[in-house]
């Protein structure tokens, strides 16, 4: 029982982050916004660059784009925060319903992947060429989350040790 334990206290704790996440974005707008602009504004990378074409440079898109993240961020914070509750809830009853049970975290969990691995690293910084930013790039940050994500992911997902 312990291990389910530790799987719910783990997606739990993705779910705070993210719900941290979230409100820091939605509480102080135009700091995190300012990220969003420059990346797709591709107005820090490489002088001269030849993929350029590729920005957005309507504010409206900007706006859209971070509305997005904030509310991809906020689906994460509930679906991993009730997935625990749910982990939580069927910890003491037989695997397979606990194997059931995992369906919100998992939908939690690859939904922050998608965010971070698909939005930041594959569409910020592949696409909008964030990595050549000095001062816009969060791949670092990006890549610690989607690590965390995935290693709760697997960890939920572990086969339960056979009792003897």
């Amino acid at each position: 029982m312990y291990l389910r334990q530790c799987k719910a206290l783990l997606v739990l704790l993705i779910g705070v982050f993210a719900t941290l996440v979230a409100l820091n974005n939605m509480t102080d707008y135009g700091s995190n916004f300012q990220f969003v602009q420059h990346v797709l504004s591709m107005d820090t990378t490489f002088e001269g660059n030849q993929l350029r074409w590729r920005a957005f440079h309507q504010p409206w898109l900007h706006h859209l784009a971070y509305a997005v993240i904030m509310a991809s961020e906020t689906a994460v914070a509930i679906l991993c925060s009730y997935g625990a509750w749910v982990l939580w809830g069927q910890r003491h009853t037989e695997a397979a319903v606990f194997n059931k049970s995992k369906a919100i975290a998992t939908y939690g969990l690859v939904l922050g992947i998608v965010l971070w691995f698909g939005g930041f690293m594959t569409v910020g910084a592949e696409w909008f060429l964030m990595w050549q930013s000095p001062s816009w790039n969060g791949q670092q940050p990006a890549f610690r989350f989607i690590v965390v994500i995935f290693a709760t992911l697997i960890f939920l997902h572990q086969q339960e040790p056979v009792k003897e």
